[in-house]
């Protein structure tokens, strides 16, 4: 079905969102501020959490154990799924794959060429999965890992393989959290340290609020409305532009078809100019208000032309710009058609 772009935004969308750092810097904590997550704890690591964030777990030995588990009976009160980390639950999917084709494998058990491109595809796959069938947010967890890149040192996410070129593919947002000072930070813009994904507003680096007794866990799902209320804000927007887009080129064809003759140019001149243009509305009207019609020039004409411009009887002229063949400009008043 083909559908107008501005009713895309229908109802609050379902993010996938990859968050990644050093390990202890509070990723998992992070992590389960989503709303109403279900933490898949691929690492077994819940007992790293404090006590008041721990949220509903599973703890995955396998893959098939993962695939078993998310079902949508199981999930009817889960509004996230958070892979903690997706580092090891790519490790997990890489075993699973050697079980269905061996050709996936290597003598030493890692994975062959072949299973890193299937892994890739599988995990692309789950997270399709999670988000159109289960209509879930994803959150995914990754170890940071420091890279030399020239005299440079950047964070890239842990995961073994090409599969790291599979992990970026389908998420709306993806952060490298930080400390900066006594600050943590998670940024979602590129920069000489980290590669980040930032859209729909969701720019820059962002303080993550320090949890003490009593406050809250709920930076993502802020985040996430804030990522929605920004989503709505510019189809409502691009709405109001368009809306004036085509109010602007009625008026202005409306003008252009009106004029007939040399009185009727003059007076649609102003009009013309005081149009409020929008989107490429100033580039659509201004060809349809330069017809190619000569005109000669009246004997009261001559008086606006210095001498050197008198050379030729004949005029170019359109709504806005008069001209002689040679380029010459017209001031004054417009000549009357042949």
């Amino acid at each position: 079905m083909i559908r107008n772009p501005n009713d895309i935004q229908d109802g609050a969308k379902k993010i996938r969102m990859l968050i990644a750092g050093y390990p202890g810097i509070g990723k998992s904590t992070l992590a389960l501020s989503a709303p109403r997550p279900l933490h898949i704890d691929c690492d077994f690591g819940i007992d790293r959490i404090e006590p008041r964030y721990r949220m509903p777990y599973i703890q995955p030995r396998s893959y098939d154990e993962i695939l078993n588990d998310l079902k949508p009976e199981n999930l009817k009160d889960f509004e996230t799924l958070v892979f903690d980390t997706a580092g090891k639950l790519i490790t997990l999917m890489g075993l699973w794959a050697i079980k269905q084709n061996p050709k996936y494998g290597q003598r030493d058990g890692s994975l062959s060429l072949k299973g890193y491109g299937f892994v890739g595809r599988e995990f692309v796959r789950l997270m399709d999965y999670c988000f159109y069938e289960l209509k879930k947010n994803i959150v995914v967890v990754f170890h940071a890992t420091e890279e030399k890149d020239g005299d440079n040192t950047r964070l890239r996410i842990k995961v073994e393989g090409q599969t790291k070129n599979n992990v970026w593919e389908p998420m709306d947002l993806g952060g490298f959290v930080e400390m900066y000072g006594n600050d943590r930070t998670i940024g979602f813009s590129n920069c000489e340290r980290y590669f980040a994904k930032g859209t729909r507003g969701i720019h820059g680096v962002y303080k993550i609020p320090a949890l003490g007794p009593g406050s809250q866990n709920d930076f993502l799902t802020k985040l996430f409305e804030e990522y929605n209320s920004k989503a709505a804000e510019e189809v409502a927007a691009n709405a109001k532009e368009n809306e004036a887009y085509e109010q602007v080129m009625q008026e202005g064809s409306k003008i252009i078809a009106g004029i007939k003759d040399a009185d009727t140019v003059n007076a649609a001149m102003q009009p013309f100019k005081n149009l409020q243009h929008h989107l490429t509305s100033s580039r659509e009207l201004k060809p349809k208000s330069q017809p190619s019609v000569w005109y000669s020039i009246p004997p009261k004409s001559s008086m606006f032309l210095s001498p050197q411009r008198r050379h030729s009887k004949w005029l170019h002229t359109s709504l806005l710009t008069r001209c002689c063949p040679r380029g010459c400009t017209l001031s004054g008043r417009i000549p009357t058609r042949i």
